[in-house]
């Protein structure tokens, strides 16, 4: 099977998904890491060679930006759809009210996780949410703030662990503890707790259905401007595998 910069890219569909994570919920028996595909993520892939790992072994991946699925047709490689990682999160909310499971948020900013938790209990009761800030500083992680979600880790015993820490390092700590998280299904969020909770508006359908989000989202918010920088380079890496091929 062909490989996008060195990553196999996922060829089953949303569905599948969340049938193989209500099976893994129900077992119980395994440590299960989601991981997302976007171009930033594999231009750090390709000069972080443990977050490459992180990502090749993880159990699900979802292609959550559009830039891979136009590298993919470049490159003539399967591929699954593409799958916002905002909209699985919201799936995997939905999945959690119908067969109560228990549920832990982490990161963002200030109480949002917490906020966000308290607003899941009110509208799905049949679960169980509970939300952390967890890390204030996620380059400079305290002992004790790792120690206190391990205790509510061990305590409530959650399904599903959504983190949002931001790439790589939610998925990096999310790795680093993954003994800590046998029969959990952990996945790394990045700011999809921005857009669930309402603090960041989704662009209208029209844009999301061409793949302009990573666009709107830098017009919201400028700052980004140097993380979008890894679209040139990662196209620059398509373009010399298409003469490779």
């Amino acid at each position: 099977m062909k490989k996008l910069l060195g990553i196999s890219l996922p060829t089953y569909s949303k569905k599948d998904i969340l049938d193989k994570i209500k099976k893994y919920t129900l077992t119980r028996s395994r440590f299960i890491h989601i991981t997302s595909l976007n171009p930033e993520n594999m231009v750090i892939a390709q000069k972080d060679k443990l977050f490459k790992e992180i990502v090749v072994k993880s159990q699900i991946k979802i292609i959550d930006g559009v830039g891979i699925v136009l590298a993919a047709q470049t490159l003539n490689i399967e591929a699954a759809n593409r799958i916002p990682g905002v909209d699985l999160v919201s799936d995997l909310i939905t999945l959690s009210s119908v067969e109560r499971l228990r549920v832990v948020l982490i990161g963002g900013e200030d109480k949002l996780a917490e906020d966000l938790a308290n607003c899941y209990n009110r509208s799905y009761p049949q679960a169980k949410y509970i939300g952390l800030r967890g890390i204030e500083n996620i380059k400079n992680i305290k002992r004790a703030e790792e120690e206190h979600i391990f205790n509510i880790i061990t305590y409530t015993k959650p399904h599903l662990l959504l983190v949002a820490f931001g790439s790589p390092y939610q998925e990096k700590w999310i790795w680093k503890n993954k003994a800590k998280f046998k029969g959990i299904v952990c996945m790394g969020v990045g700011g999809s707790f921005d857009y669930l909770s309402g603090k960041i508006l989704r662009p209208s359908p029209i844009i999301q259905k061409h793949g302009l989000e990573w666009l709107y989202r830098l017009i919201i918010q400028p700052w980004r401007l140097k993380r979008q920088l890894k679209l040139l380079i990662f196209a620059w890496y398509i373009f010399k595998e298409k003469l490779n091929y």
